[in-house]
């Protein structure tokens, strides 16, 4: 049975997760339902301000993941870590040479364009990797709020 962590109260094994998702409308969202599961698995509740962060930024990045990152017929990677006080999103793609612009306001009437700019403002650090020729990487990671209340002694 997995242990706790004193610190944060979540299970500490295992502290990774992978999967492969269809670059379509569908695979985006089973992103952020597995990246929900995922959590709650490892003992966070999914009425949590962390939980509903993890879930916005992985639901925001598969968005771009399939929308700007995708190649016909390759899926992309959502992997999640579990670090000592946060949680490491990453959504890996097929499109290295798209590197991601810096987030800048849109225009009020614009339909889209906000997903970095709510990647930036709800993470506490996000960025893109280019590990090799085939893929990039986008990251985010999410603080964990329940135990930076805890500490300071709020709720």
């Amino acid at each position: 049975m997995p242990s706790k962590s004193i610190a944060t109260g979540l299970r500490s094994e295992p502290t990774e997760f992978a999967v492969r998702l269809s670059s379509t409308p569908r695979g985006a969202r089973l992103a952020r339902r597995l990246a929900e599961q995922q959590l709650a698995a490892w003992g966070l509740p999914y009425d949590s301000g962390t939980a509903r962060t993890v879930a916005l930024i992985t639901a925001e990045l598969a968005s771009n993941a399939i929308t700007h990152g995708r190649t016909p017929g390759r899926d992309f990677r959502l992997a999640l870590g579990l670090l000592p006080h946060a949680v490491r999103i990453e959504l890996t793609d097929t499109c290295p040479e798209r590197l991601l612009p810096n987030p800048s306001p849109v225009r009020a009437e614009a339909t889209g364009g906000r997903g970095l700019l709510i990647v930036a403002a709800y993470a506490s650090r996000w960025g893109c990797t280019v590990r090799d020729a085939y893929t990039k990487t986008v990251w985010a990671e999410v603080r964990f709020t329940e135990w930076s209340n805890a500490r300071e002694g709020r709720r």
